[in-house]
């Protein structure tokens, strides 16, 4: 059973940092791309970032591009999004993904597998 666990959210001053964390059990890690949604009461959880299984890809939406980065650690069996220049749009719940299975698209709910139970990350203004 592959279970994830994010780590690292909180309340953050608008243009500060975040960095996330995931840590994934169960599976052989490095053989799962990876990604972040996050999700508001408002909106359909969306796309966010995905990184290739040997972490060479990276696919960014265009609303973090240049803000946000992800990178893994196969070793620790984690991923990570740093946030940067977080701005008050950025407040919402952070979920990590898995996906284990190859469907020519990165940024689809339906291309992962497995889901952890989110982080909440505020950004006061």
């Amino acid at each position: 059973q592959v279970q994830l666990v994010e780590s690292g959210g909180g309340l953050v001053q608008a243009g500060g940092p975040l960095r996330l964390s995931c840590a994934a059990s169960g599976c052989t890690f490095s053989r799962y791309a990876m990604g972040w949604f996050r999700q508001t009461p408002a909106k359909e959880r969306e796309f966010g970032a995905a990184i290739g299984w040997r972490g060479a890809g990276t696919y960014y939406a265009d609303s973090v591009k240049g803000r946000f980065t992800i990178s893994r650690e196969n070793a620790k069996n984690t991923v990570y999004l740093q946030m940067n220049s977080l701005k008050p749009e950025d407040t919402a719940v952070y979920y990590c993904a898995a996906k284990s299975h190859y469907t020519g698209t990165y940024y689809r709910r339906t291309d992962y597998d497995y889901w952890g139970q989110g982080t909440q990350v505020t950004v006061s203004s």
